[in-house]
């Protein structure tokens, strides 16, 4: 079967969206290719920030292919599905566009994973996959009735028929990723790398999936939830062909980057930079230490709360108290040019007392960013707390709060957005 993978151009005009708006090589599009490709099947990417192409261009790029089966994601990339933007009017235009142009049409994305009834109606593809998509996505193209398959989300008899919940995919033998050396020539963006501009290609990778914690305010319920690790010698392969490709710089989108010796050792024997997300109270010295020889350049560091009772109500199962954590933070920017210290506005936590501890990690060099306002995403226990089980209003209803609670918002989003009614309204006309 032919297929193509899309990643749409994307917009964020009213939106809440606080991911990155640079380009990046959308993971999940690249291992459902690698995949479907060991299943002999032809699969091509379309990527519209990467390809260059609007909407109007990749339509026509799409339809000239002929696919048989066409699968558009509702986030940019796997790397922001925690954080997505909670209108799919971007997906939603495209599906429009298309019509009948891609065969059967299929949705991947967090939307679905967590209401996947209303966002198989918005979008009005035909099937929906929920949870983590990529093996799932290789038996669609093998043939097999939708129905069939568990955890889907299906048109049947003008109803949608959910087959089962979120999928898990196996990842630790996902074979090496390999993408278009146009799309790496044209990838100059260094995701979250701010002590130097580019020299070079830029490239997204994952090492691992999931996390062993349970922070309230994470949305990864319903995908990319337990913690999974790639294998080492598939994921030096991997490494080794983007640094043949001629890239410079690695971002690893795993949700934590924990302590790994042999990963470390592996990237500082090939001295390629790279940056990470993690928590640093789960790094001993030794390790930061290790970190830094091994090329990384940014670190990205989810303290969340000042306090520890904060950190507690967000339950973040932290050991080690605001002092512990600040000296960590101090003894990792010795090692790592960049380090973030990432705040979540907690009601809890003394709006001078955060001023205070943010001028001390900036006069060390350290960017702790201003608090950003929580969304309770569906997929995360914050939302369950406040509603229950999401049901087809939950975007909307966790859309809603999070406008009615904070008049003012992080210095890491730009404008007011707007409700997310509006935000869908229309958008296909």
């Amino acid at each position: 079967m032919r297929v193509a993978l899309v990643n749409p151009p994307w917009t964020f005009d009213g939106s809440i969206y606080f991911g990155c708006r640079e380009p990046h090589l959308p993971i999940e599009l690249g291992a459902a290719q690698v995949l479907l490709e060991a299943a002999c099947h032809e699969a091509q990417m379309f990527d519209g920030a990467l390809d260059g192409m609007d909407m109007p261009a990749i339509v026509e790029a799409i339809a000239a292919y002929g696919p048989d089966l066409t699968v558009v994601t509702t986030a940019p990339t796997y790397l922001f599905w925690r954080c997505t933007q909670p209108e799919v009017t971007v997906p939603r235009r495209f599906l429009h566009l298309l019509g009948e142009g891609g065969g059967r049409t299929v949705a991947i994305g967090p939307h679905g994973s967590a209401t996947p009834r209303a966002a198989l109606r918005k979008l009005g593809c035909d099937v929906l996959v929920c949870g983590e998509s990529e093996e799932a996505i290789v038996t669609l193209a093998d043939g097999r009735p939708p129905l069939e398959i568990p955890g889907l989300a299906v048109r049947a008899d003008g109803d949608v028929i959910v087959t089962g919940p979120p999928l898990k995919t196996r990842f630790t033998d996902l074979p090496a990723l390999h993408w278009p050396n146009r799309w790496l020539r044209n990838h100059r963006h260094h995701h979250h790398r701010f002590d130097q501009e580019p020299t070079g290609p830029g490239a997204e990778i994952e090492a691992s999936r999931g996390c062993p914690y349970a922070c309230s305010f994470c949305a990864k319920l319903d995908f990319r939830d337990a913690y999974r690790r790639r294998d080492l010698a598939i994921l030096a392969e991997e490494i080794d062909r983007l640094l043949q490709q001629d890239v410079t710089y690695l971002y690893f989108i795993d949700e934590i980057f924990l302590p790994w010796k042999e990963l470390l050792e592996l990237l500082e024997r090939r001295k390629v930079e790279f940056g990470i997300q993690t928590r640093i109270d789960l790094w001993k010295p030794d390790m930061i230490e290790l970190l830094g020889r091994a090329g990384c350049v940014s670190v990205e560091a989810g303290v969340e709360s000042i306090t520890e009772s904060g950190r507690e109500s967000l339950n973040k199962r932290c050991r080690m108290t605001t002092s512990q954590l600040t000296e960590r933070l101090l003894h990792t920017k010795r090692h790592v040019p960049f380090v973030q210290a990432n705040l979540i506005e907690v009601v809890t936590d003394d709006t001078e007392e955060v001023e205070r501890w943010r001028d001390l990690m900036r006069d060390a060099g350290i960017w702790a960013n201003d608090p950003v306002p929580l969304y309770p995403y569906p997929s995360s226990p914050d939302y369950g707390k406040l509603w229950g089980t999401p049901d087809d209003h939950a975007w909307e209803r966790a859309h809603a709060h999070y406008l009615a609670q904070f008049s003012q918002l992080s210095d890491v989003q730009d404008e007011r957005p707007l409700p997310l009614e509006m935000l869908e309204c229309d958008e296909v006309a």
